[in-house]
């Protein structure tokens, strides 16, 4: 008896070995990849990671209207040293004397998310450290014939060096923004205005191939 338990105990231990040695062959061959500049490999990593944190339980230091801004991230495009996303940021309110107050803007609310998403985008990715990040916060804007659209309100694009100046602990999103220079535009009221991004590469050059077959016909 004893000895059949011996050899379960022993079998289970080659299982768990096994199981160890190929996550830590996959994961290499992961990291391999990424370093040479797969486009293929890095795309399924970063979008990996987003669908991760979709389902992760927010933080205790991170206000829920920020969180469900990083949660609303979308991948954008990615190249060898290079990450782009997308987020959503709205208006921050609270019920004041029966009234619902408007106490941050979309770009106030934009700002934390942008950092927050910037983090670990630089830094929370498996097996991938991009050189080049860019995070653009889109919100909603209401036209005169009541149609909303969303447009971009703020753009940070940042490299890892530079990133490395931030104390992301200490300083608020407002200096980290102004730090990594990220691009933004405001009304005579102090109202976020929207701004220009560039097309993704693919889309850009989609539109470029539509533009010359047009001419051609």
């Amino acid at each position: 008896m004893l000895q059949w338990a011996l050899l379960s105990i022993f079998i289970f231990f080659l299982v768990v070995a096994y199981i160890v040695i190929q996550g830590t062959r996959a994961a290499l061959a992961w990291r391999q990849a990424a370093a040479a500049g797969n486009a293929g490999v890095i795309r399924d990593i970063v979008e990996d990671a987003i669908g991760a944190w979709r389902s992760v339980r927010r933080p205790k230091e991170v206000a829920p209207d920020v969180w469900r801004g990083v949660q609303s991230m979308q991948l954008v495009e990615v190249a060898p040293d290079y990450v782009r996303v997308s987020c959503q940021a709205q208006s921050e309110y609270r019920l004041i004397d029966a009234h619902w107050v408007e106490v941050r803007n979309p770009l106030q609310e934009g700002q934390a998310i942008a950092v927050r998403a910037a983090d670990m985008i630089l830094y929370e990715l498996p097996h991938y450290r991009p050189e080049r990040i860019q995070v653009d916060v889109y919100t909603s804007f209401r036209e005169v014939d009541g149609v909303t659209r969303n447009d971009c309100i703020l753009s940070l694009e940042t490299t890892r060096e530079i990133a490395k100046q931030v104390d992301w602990e200490e300083w608020t999103a407002e200096e980290i923004v102004e730090r990594l220079g990220a691009r933004y535009s405001l009304g005579e009221r102090g109202q976020p205005l929207p701004i220009e991004v560039a097309l993704p590469a693919a889309t850009l050059e989609a539109e470029i191939a539509k533009q010359e077959a047009g001419l051609k016909t």
